[in-house]
């Protein structure tokens, strides 16, 4: 199961409402690694990363530091609202805690940008795609 814009977009709309596997001819059957760390952090976490946010301008991206700053994003069904997140990578593992996104969030009021408050529940949302897309990742890597 992959995520989809569709579904990152339902998870960032609560803020409106307040590396390939490679193998042989035979598969294994064994995980890949959980700890991988090629590019600095978890590459199925950076990856995940990467992929759950394609569709947002990134004003950073260190694989080596494991962070990733987009830059503001208004959906266009909501152009009055925009919307920054920072995803760090805090762990080699693949582990739920080796993660933490931020977010900012601001309100058009017809002359400038204030800040505005973002629901937990948000983050916690883009924090689950990201990991449960990271899972898939190493599911999918053969190792042999």
């Amino acid at each position: 199961m992959s995520f989809s814009r569709p579904a990152v977009f339902a998870a960032l709309l609560p803020l409106a409402l307040a590396a390939c596997g490679g193998g042989n001819d035979r598969p294994s059957e064994t995980l890949a690694p959980a700890q991988v760390t090629t590019i600095g952090v978890n590459s199925y976490l950076w990856r995940a990363s990467l992929e759950t946010l394609s569709f947002i301008p990134m004003a950073q991206v260190d694989s080596a530091g494991g962070v990733i700053v987009t830059d503001w994003y208004a959906n266009p069904s909501a152009p009055t609202e925009r919307m920054k997140l920072t995803v760090t990578i805090l762990d080699a593992d693949l582990r739920a805690d080796a993660l933490r996104v931020a977010a900012s969030r601001q309100l058009y009021n017809g002359s400038q940008w204030l800040e505005a408050p973002v629901q937990a529940a948000t983050v916690q949302r883009l924090e689950e795609i990201i990991l449960t897309r990271a899972r898939e990742l190493r599911r999918s890597t053969v190792i042999g």
